[in-house]
């Protein structure tokens, strides 16, 4: 196996929250050979654009320009080879991903696992994920409710960037100069009852030493997935029946989990009557009018979505059922004779709620 040199640092964050502008001033900074992978959404790709333009260290940066699609999904493939094509540049001294503003970084850092995996003599290694964080748009629209005169987007759209958060060894806490002292500490502490391992450092306009980003530990996936506040409470709660999980930050955490379908219009109207003190709650329900779709229910603050996703197995016809069933007896550990696989799973974290009320609304909102 040939020593692993080539440090790729995967850079994620909202749209907004300053990828761009941290990476032109990373370029200003750096002396050695980069290799720049830039993904964008659109036909046109502006970031590339933009950093086409920074100073006169770009002699020394080759850039990898990804449109048209998202590497965490549709360009996966596609921006794997990218990356191998350019670990055989001996030249090369690290890579920089900026991926776009939609991406998943946990689908991003599993393409590097696996390659890993699959190419063992390979010199490149993932050494860090960051998370750009827009602290005045957590503040507000996180933290805090919108005022009616401002415009409200979809409640995915910060759950998205929760994703972002929870899913990193850095962040970068963005823009701090449009907050006060006391409210940055208030988005500090917001962000620690989600994400308590990965460093936070502070920023205006993306003005951050590289050295910060790349003098650290390596990136380890399994570690750092069980940073998040969902998957820790998975972790320590799901045979929990009698009281929630408590951290040192005074988080507590509990899963409910039911066989039986929500029914849709009561639990919409949960949604909509959704426990303030209840920070970030996240699963896999099902409804009795659709037995056939897992939905994936979402909450970050006072933002909630419900997305539709792919089929429970048990909806496939039998004739695909029953190899895969064979193929996979262990599907058959938690099945249901009456709902096959369905299940609502859902974890809920917080501070200060009463976990019975919140359980006996979630059994009222059970089809009966």
């Amino acid at each position: 196996m040939s020593k692993r040199e080539v440090p790729i640092v995967v850079i994620t964050g909202y749209l907004g929250s300053g990828k761009t502008t941290l990476m032109q001033n990373i370029l200003k900074q750096e002396s050695r050979k980069i290799a720049l992978i830039v993904n964008d959404m659109g036909s046109i790709n502006i970031d590339a654009s933009i950093l086409n333009k920074t100073g006169n260290k770009l002699v020394q940066v080759e850039m990898v320009e990804m449109q048209n699609g998202c590497i965490c999904c549709t360009l996966r493939d596609e921006f794997m080879a990218e990356i191998e094509r350019l670990a055989e540049d001996k030249s090369i001294e690290a890579i920089f991903v900026e991926a776009s503003g939609i991406s998943e970084p946990s689908s991003i850092a599993g393409a590097f696992v696996n390659y890993e995996e699959m190419t063992p003599d390979t010199r490149v290694y993932l050494k860090t994920v960051v998370s750009v964080v827009d602290v005045d748009r957590i503040y507000r629209e996180f933290l805090h409710s919108l005022t009616e005169e401002e415009d409200t987007e979809d409640g995915d759209i910060i759950n998205l960037v929760i994703d972002q958060i929870e899913f990193c060894n850095l962040m970068i806490l963005n823009k701090t100069d449009l907050l006060t002292k006391e409210q940055l500490e208030e988005v500090k502490a917001g962000l620690r009852n989600l994400q308590q391992e990965a460093e936070m450092v502070s920023c205006v306009h993306g003005n951050v030493d590289l050295e910060v980003i790349l003098n650290r530990p390596d990136f380890d996936f399994d570690e750092v997935e069980a940073y998040s506040a969902v998957q820790r409470a998975l972790n320590n709660c799901e045979n929990d029946d009698e009281k929630a999980c408590v951290d040192e930050y005074g988080i507590s955490s509990f899963v409910f989990e039911e066989k039986r379908p929500f029914n849709r219009d009561a639990f919409n109207k949960f949604v909509d009557d959704y426990p303030e003190a209840l920070i970030r709650s996240k699963g896999y329900i099902w409804f009795s009018d659709d037995w056939k779709h897992i939905q994936l229910f979402e909450q970050a603050g006072r933002n909630a979505s419900i997305t539709e996703l792919t089929e429970w197995v048990s909806a496939w016809p039998e004739e695909e059922l029953r190899p895969i069933v064979e193929d996979f007896p262990d599907l058959k550990d938690d099945w249901d004779e009456t709902y096959g696989d369905r299940c609502n799973q859902l974890v809920f974290i917080g501070k200060g709620y009463e976990k019975s009320e919140i359980v006996k609304y979630l059994n009222e909102c059970i089809e009966v």
